[in-house]
């Protein structure tokens, strides 16, 4: 039977008619009304379970084959020694332990085995490198080879595909189409509301439903602990940062008022038009005055009760979820309640973390939503003033801590600036510093231990104090 013009198009009118009712029916009303038929923790469940046995066949090929199976952290490149002062390994390279200081060549051996060792392993520039996996998840983004062991597993690879690329991906790219769409339209024609507070309030109700319609979009499945201590009105909410849809997994469970980098772009279109009917402070970071003015509307901002909590991501940067680099001190100035959140990523579901300086927005977002699914944990921890005698960067560091201990992370001191940045002339000029007291003798050292700490923090100050929040 042949079917004429007319009939194609009715049955692809039909086809698209029964996409948007499912569509709307499954996930776009359990959006607006916040519920969850639970699919997408069935879904996770299966998953662990393919994982699991697909992790059981590949270790029993691989024993049959005589082959080793990579294990990323299994076993370290370098096996370092504990942590001792500059002054203790010297003397120990040395042999024996000197009254008199003095310059010796075999120095230079210990400077150098600091510098290999940093080379081929160092704890910072694997920061901004995705995140290896000790088992395979069935993308080739995040194995080695490990589809070729067995023809059972190239055949379930292939399937996987076939449901990434062929059901999942269409169906989240319809989601975030919408969602955005809505956020665009939405967001315009309140801006033009008088009433400020029904514009406020109905700019936080759109802003809901559009998170949560993006939320779905990308599979995400998401545990809120402790949402008693959820940032409350006049305060900063701090976290550590992985991704730009950081932002929705915190806006899922409540709204915020962002500051961050104005962007170009998508990014840049969906930045403008929050900023017509909601509070959000968008600022360039290669401007002086952009961040003196920041800093003022900051503290405007918490000074007024009713308005929302402020979203900040004080590393300035993303890092890929395996640790919490240091926090920049202008978001700890302002005096007022700093609400920290943890946010730990499940790697097995898929890489969340973004490579700006690797991939665009877009390309970023194809391929979050071609992974299997975006599985994370979010904590909310007591909220945390700063304590008398304390200045912002003792602060910052210990919201760092808090953070890192709760979400399993690693607390890192150095800048993530480092990213794209040099190693600024500080952290060498400590370095010498501390070599030159092993040169100079114990009494020097303890003369001039008074003045160590204005001499190492004051560089370090002025240049933190260009750096507010940077968001990314």
């Amino acid at each position: 039977m042949t079917l004429f013009p007319a009939d194609n198009l009715l049955c692809l009118g039909l086809s698209i008619t029964v996409w948007f009712g499912l569509l709307f029916v499954l996930m776009i009303v359990p959006s607006v009304l916040g519920v969850s038929f639970g699919l997408r923790r069935l879904y996770m469940r299966t998953l662990l379970r393919i994982f699991e046995w697909a992790t059981i066949r590949m270790e029993i090929e691989a024993k049959k084959k005589n082959q080793e199976l990579y294990k990323p952290y299994s076993t370290g490149i370098i096996a370092k020694e504990p942590l001792s002062s500059l002054q203790q390994e010297i003397q120990e390279l040395r042999g024996c332990l000197r009254s008199e200081a003095e310059f010796e060549m075999t120095d230079i051996f210990y400077f150098c085995r600091r510098g290999v060792e940093s080379i081929v392993d160092d704890e910072v520039t694997k920061r901004f490198s995705a995140q290896e996996l000790e088992s395979w998840n069935l993308l080739t983004r995040s194995s080695y080879n490990f589809r070729h062991i067995s023809l059972r597993l190239t055949v379930l690879w292939g399937l996987g595909v076939l449901v990434r690329y062929g059901v999942l991906l269409p169906l989240r790219v319809t989601l975030a189409v919408t969602g955005i769409s809505l956020l665009l339209v939405l967001t315009t024609l309140v801006a033009v509301l008088p009433n400020t507070d029904v514009r406020f309030y109905l700019s936080e109700k759109i802003q809901m439903m559009c998170y949560r319609i993006c939320v779905r979009s990308l599979t995400a499945i998401i545990t809120y602990h402790n949402s008693g201590n959820k940032p409350q009105n006049g305060g900063i909410c701090v976290a550590n940062h992985t991704t730009p849809i950081d932002v929705i997994i915190l806006a899922n469970d409540g709204c915020y008022s962002l500051i961050g980098q104005a962007h170009r772009g998508l990014m840049g279109m969906i930045q403008r038009a929050m900023g017509r009917s909601s509070q959000h402070i968008w600022f360039d970071r290669s401007e002086v005055k952009d961040r003196h003015l920041v800093a003022k509307r900051l503290g405007d901002h918490v000074a007024d009760k009713t308005k929302q909590p402020i979203l900040m991501f004080p590393e300035g940067t993303c890092i890929n979820n395996t640790s919490v680099m240091m926090f920049k001190k202008g978001s700890f100035e302002i005096d007022c309640t700093v609400y920290p959140v943890a946010i730990k990523y499940d790697p097995r579901f898929g890489d969340a973390f973004w490579n700006s300086s690797k991939f665009g927005l877009v390309t970023y977002l194809l391929r979050m939503m071609s992974s299997w699914a975006i599985v994370c944990s979010v904590w909310y921890l007591p909220p945390m003033n700063r304590e008398e005698g304390e200045d912002a960067v003792q602060f910052a560091n210990r919201v760092k801590a808090a953070i890192a201990a709760q979400g399993g992370l690693v607390d890192l001191i150095w800048d993530g600036g480092l990213k794209r940045a040099k190693v600024k002339d500080a952290y060498k000029e400590e370095q010498q510093k501390l070599y030159s007291k092993v040169l100079v003798g114990e009494q020097d050292q303890k003369d001039q231990s008074g003045d160590k700490h204005l001499e190492d923090e004051n560089p370090e100050e002025e240049r933190n104090d260009q750096d507010l929040r940077k968001g990314q």
